[in-house]
């Protein structure tokens, strides 16, 4: 299935129009990052993945997006390979989170009803929901929802497990089987031939430095390739989608259903 995602961009809209077309309706805004994602993925990864997303599901939704937000906070070593790697660009955390605000703040200027961002890069989530946080308790925000996930948040966890029965975990998911998937399948010609594996993913939450880089990837790749298929990357995005949608429509999916 190839995506549709040929929904309206906000900024297409001139000034005159901006107050009618927005009234009432959901915009959503991607956050990407340009990051290092080993020697086969381009630096783009959770830009072009946030925006496939976003556009994908904005067209479900009969929404409006905004243009992609391409730099993020900086990498971690245990999540992004840090930063011995070249190509990435960042800002430092507080720059972030004053960006986000001063960005969603002066988007409530709109008559907007609900506010989606699907974020893309792993170290972006504290700020963006410490910028969420502290904007939807203005008066501006008043009457307005906001929605904020990363995509990875919305894959099942029974799901994934049949289809990768070996997973590191997210933060350990850099450049690995999922994203390298979702891009043989999103963009196959921005993807190398290379399928670099690393058989010791990181623990979570732990950050050292120095760090050495060989022994906690491999190139910059946090775990395993291998099997990485443009099929796997088309089920695990329309299953992203559909798992928004419903959130976003219904509500679906902010509590986990307790299994017997």
């Amino acid at each position: 299935m190839t995506p549709r995602s040929a929904g309206p961009q906000l900024s297409d809209l001139s000034s005159a129009d901006v107050l009618a077309a927005t009234d009432g309706r959901t915009v959503v805004w991607p956050i990407g990052a340009t990051e290092q994602h080993g020697p086969h993925l381009p630096l783009s990864v959770d830009t072009v993945l946030a925006e496939a997303f976003a556009r994908q599901i904005a067209y479900e939704l009969t929404a409006l997006t905004l243009p992609v937000q391409p730099i993020a906070a900086r990498s971690l070593p245990q999540s992004g390979g840090g930063l011995a790697f070249p190509g990435t660009v960042h800002v430092r955390g507080q720059s972030l989170l004053d960006f986000l605000v001063d960005t969603l703040q002066s988007l409530c200027a709109l008559p907007w009803k609900r506010l989606l961002v699907v974020n893309g890069h792993f170290e972006n989530e504290p700020f963006l929901f410490e910028a969420l946080d502290e904007v939807s308790g203005r008066p501006a925000a008043a009457g307005k929802e906001f929605i904020a996930l990363s995509w990875w948040s919305l894959v099942d966890t029974d799901w994934l497990a049949e289809r990768v029965p070996h997973f590191p975990g997210w933060h350990a998911e850099h450049a690995g089987l999922t994203e390298t998937s979702l891009m043989l399948y999103l963009r196959p010609d921005l993807v190398s031939p290379e399928r670099p594996d690393h058989t010791e993913p990181p623990r979570p939450g732990i950050y050292l430095h120095p760090v050495d880089v060989d022994r906690t990837t491999n190139q910059g790749v946090l775990s395993s390739t291998s099997g990485a298929t443009a099929a796997l990357g088309e089920d695990l995005f329309w299953h992203v989608v559909r798992a928004a949608v419903d959130l976003v429509s219904k509500g679906d999916g902010l509590l986990r259903e307790e299994r017997p």
